[in-house]
């Protein structure tokens, strides 16, 4: 299992984002593994594509074309979330892609974010070489 952060997902679906070719290469040379991300992350990558009125073509795209799960944050995970918050001093965004690497036991995670690819990498999870 990969989770994915908003930087990869953003940058997949921006052509003129300076990551964008990493991001799209990444998510084709991976294809053969599920992905996931936070429903927060899936959020913060719809803000653009909604105020262009395209959020269902992009949902199509993240959860019908690359099949992408959307892991929900659950009321009761909320201590564990704030104990990250707290623990690594992300923010609460990147905090929720760690809980839900967390919850699915993922081995990797994608991000271009370099705070999170190191917290991530402290904490176990391999890093896929996304940061740049």
């Amino acid at each position: 299992m990969i989770v994915l952060d908003a930087t990869v997902l953003i940058a997949y679906l921006d052509d003129t984002d300076p990551h964008h070719a990493p991001a799209a290469a990444l998510l084709r040379d991976q294809a053969g593994s599920p992905f996931a991300t936070s429903a927060l992350t899936l959020a913060e990558t719809l803000v653009r594509p909604v105020s262009r009125g395209a959020a269902d073509l992009v949902i199509d795209i993240l959860v019908g074309r690359l099949e992408i799960t959307t892991v929900p944050i659950m009321s009761v995970e909320a201590p564990r979330l704030a104990e990250i918050r707290a623990s690594t001093g992300l923010k609460m965004p990147d905090c929720c892609v760690l809980l839900a690497a967390e919850r699915l036991s993922a081995s990797k995670l994608a991000t271009f974010d370099a705070r999170l690819a190191q917290v991530a990498a402290e904490r176990g999870l391999a890093v896929l070489p996304a940061v740049g």
